[in-house]
Formats: C-alpha cells, structure tokens, sequence
C-alpha cells in the first residue's frame, strides 16, 4: 500500500551524529516535536559514512524526490558532515580536508545550481560543524587538532558558497571550558553527543532559522490539515483538504 504524501519535509543528511538525532534528546526528535502536522522530518543519517559516500547516496535521494510529480518539496536540508572525514589514515573513513571542502560545495551545488539535475531552488541549507573529539573518552583513529580543522573547513565551506554555518564545534567548546575533558559534558563517549550536545545544536539550528530563515519557522507556517476547532461538523469533508504549511 502506497501511502500520500501531504507534508513537506525538513530533510538530515548526516554520518552517525545524524542518525543518532532518532533517538530522544536528538536533533530530529526535537524537530519532529516542534513542527509536528506542519513538516515531516525525515532522518537521512547514515553511521560511519563520510562526504565521498554519502553524494551517490544523496544523487539518489533527489532522484526520487524529482521522479514523483507529488512528492514533498525539501523545503530545508542540514549537511552535518566531518567527523568520520577527519579520521586519521589509514581510516577508510579518512577524506583529505581539500576533497572534503569540494564534497560539501559539491553537495550544496546539487540543490543551489540551475545546471544541477536536482536543482531546488526553494531549499534553504543548514551546514552543522562536527564537535571537538574528547580523546580522553574516544580513542581510536581520532585526533583533537584534525577534528577541529573540519569544522573550521566547514565554515569556510558556508562562507564560499553563501550558507549559514551552525558552529557546533565552537559552541560546546566554549561550553567546555576550552578543555578537552571537559567536552565529556555533552559527549556520550567521546565523538557522539549527548543529550546537552543535543541540545546545543537544536538551539543553533533554530536560530539560524529565526535569523536566516524565519518564514521556516514552526510559528510561521500553518497546520497542514485545519485544527479541529475550524472543521466544517455539517459538511466535514471540504474543510479537512489538505492544504501547504508555508
């Protein structure tokens, strides 16, 4: 059974940092709660993943967005990419910082550029830096000083190409103390957040949206299907059409 698609959809495309958002205190379960019946989050994170991996994987999201004449519009996309990139070689996972700035260009220029087959011009694009690795707590194939490098890539990349940046690196940094050890108190094990790491990028995100984006958000959009309180009770079924948040 094919289900219809009625809302539009705030898209995470992300490695694990992304994909752990399902859990409670995560990204898209914030989200989820806020814009609940006005836009459908969905959760494209993928663990372990690095930005050579996921542009095939995201060639093929757009696909299928462009193949369904109905199918929901993007109407915001967060790039939350670097922690794996920075991984130290021999890593799989390791990407050069130099390849890994073209793979964030690359990934905005698939929505941003007219010459693009997925070009969306409506999309507003949120890129989110990794936060500081804790070595004292993860202790594998990561390194401090190359963690920070990436975020500090990632906000190069925002500048270049005209995309706000959710610093999410400097803000639990500043939060720490400026001490390593002391990034324990928003990191569960060193390298995936916690509950106030959680936190500290919902609160980024939002107020790039507030300042950037307002007509994004969750207080400016309607519910796409009317309150119960405007529901027509003689004659119902016009009234409960579905209709566009923005």
């Amino acid at each position: 059974m094919a289900l219809a698609c009625t809302q539009d959809v705030i898209l995470l495309l992300g490695d694990s940092l992304t994909q752990g958002n399902v859990e409670r205190t995560g990204l898209a379960e914030r989200l989820s709660c806020v814009y609940v019946r006005k836009m459908d989050v969905i959760n494209r994170g993928l663990s372990g993943y690095q930005t050579d991996w996921a542009i095939p994987v995201f060639e093929q999201i757009l696909a299928q967005q462009h193949a369904h004449r109905h199918a929901p519009k993007v109407q915001l996309l967060t790039l939350w990419f670097g922690a794996n990139d920075a991984a130290l070689p021999p890593s799989t996972q390791h990407v050069p910082i130099a390849r890994f700035k073209s793979n964030l260009v690359h990934l905005v220029h698939m929505v941003r550029s007219p010459t693009s087959a997925y070009y969306s011009p409506g999309t507003r694009i949120v890129l989110i830096t990794p936060p500081p690795v804790n070595t004292y707590q993860w202790t594998r194939e990561r390194a401090f000083e190359e963690t920070e490098k990436y975020a500090e890539a990632v906000r190069e990349v925002g500048g270049q190409v005209g995309v706000p940046v959710a610093d999410v690196w400097t803000q639990v940094w500043e939060g720490a103390g400026r001490d390593e050890r002391g990034c324990a108190r928003f990191l569960q094990d060193g390298l995936h957040l916690n509950a106030a790491g959680y936190e500290i990028v919902f609160d980024a995100v939002m107020k790039i949206i507030e300042a950037t984006y307002p007509e994004m958000h969750y207080d400016a959009l309607q519910t796409v299907f009317v309150p119960w309180s405007e529901v027509n009770v003689d004659d119902p079924r016009p009234s409960l059409v579905k209709r566009r948040a923005m």
